[in-house]
């Protein structure tokens, strides 16, 4: 294990005489090191060095690389599917069309077969089970015992919340008008998850609009949580792979792609803590399953050229 300056952890696996594959990813130490071993376990031939930061670090390292002609990484592993639809819009995407995804939602990949999502991560909501009853759409929320009571993570910070508001806004029922609604009983959007669940889990707000893996987390360790998937949908957001179009590795890249999107790789999400997208994958324990819950897929290629617009009309509304 070595420190690289600006880039975080880079971890070496493999031998010698292994062909290398150069990942991007914004996954946890932890979580990066078992997928890298569980890859390689299965393709021992295939030497993966990885580095791992969040993904606008990583973002900016690689705008960094694309401006000097080096880019490092053949394939990246990230939370911000918005980004992904950025790099697409570029040309800096391969597509790989022979993508093992049958089976799948359609909406956990692009329909270009540029990226593809690797496992569900839903945003729900989040009640204080002490002070707050389980309420089954979005707009229950919207009611005046509720003033100031709705953590609400800020997509202008957090990658989840700007992934849920692209993914809401033009689905009948929720829309702007939920955000005009939050605004009216005095919740203002701010900060990410993390404190959107302590101020739940506290009692300082009795619901929450929270990604599930955290919620199930803190419930299953005794805090006063649990989670509601809303029957009118919730959005998600995939931890998407791509193969970067300047790889000099396309082969290996391919299959690290197989990898997390066999049998093999979603049993790993599972035992990882969070939804495969494999609906035949067993989710862990305190999740539903994915036929049960509603998914409201964003459209990336839609997010890319309206999201200054959408980012505004945000910020008009809660008057930032």
């Amino acid at each position: 294990m070595r420190l690289i300056p600006a880039l975080a952890l880079v971890v070496m696996a493999g031998t010698a005489n292994a062909e290398t594959l150069t990942l991007y990813t914004s996954q946890s130490p932890e979580i990066a090191q078992q997928t890298v071993d569980a890859f390689q376990a299965k393709h021992p031939d295939i030497k993966v060095e990885w580095t791992r930061n969040g993904t606008s670090q990583l973002m900016n390292v690689l705008r960094a690389e694309i401006q000097a002609g080096a880019v490092k990484p053949d394939v990246l592993l990230v939370a911000d599917t918005i980004n992904l639809g950025l790099l697409k819009k570029e040309g800096r995407l391969m597509a790989y069309p022979d993508a093992k995804v049958g089976g799948y939602d359609a909406g956990t990949y692009d329909k270009d077969k540029m990226f593809f999502g690797t496992k569900i991560v839903a945003t729900g909501i989040a009640y204080n089970t002490a002070s707050a009853k389980p309420v089954a759409t979005w707009g229950e929320l919207l009611t005046e015992d509720n003033r100031g009571q709705i953590a609400v993570p800020s997509p202008l910070y957090s990658g989840a919340a700007l992934n849920h508001l692209h993914s809401v806004v033009d689905v009948p029922g929720i829309g702007w008008d939920f955000y005009k609604g939050l605004a009216k009983i005095g919740v203002t959007p701010e900060g990410g998850n993390g404190p959107a669940l302590k101020a739940v889990a506290s009692g300082l707000a009795k619901y929450g609009i929270i990604a599930d893996a955290d919620v199930i987390r803190a419930k299953a360790s005794g805090s006063p949580v649990d989670l509601i998937f809303p029957k009118d949908g919730v959005s998600f957001i995939t931890e998407p792979v791509a193969i970067l179009s300047t790889t000099k590795h396309p082969e290996a890249a391919k299959t690290f792609v197989d990898f997390l999107l066999s049998k093999d790789g979603q049993a790993l999400v599972a035992q990882q803590g969070n939804m495969p997208i494999d609906p035949s994958v067993t989710p862990p324990a305190g999740f539903p399953k994915l036929s049960d819950i509603k998914l409201l897929p964003m459209d990336a290629d839609k997010a890319v050229g309206t999201d200054r617009q959408v980012r505004e009309t945000f910020t008009s509304i809660f008057g930032g």
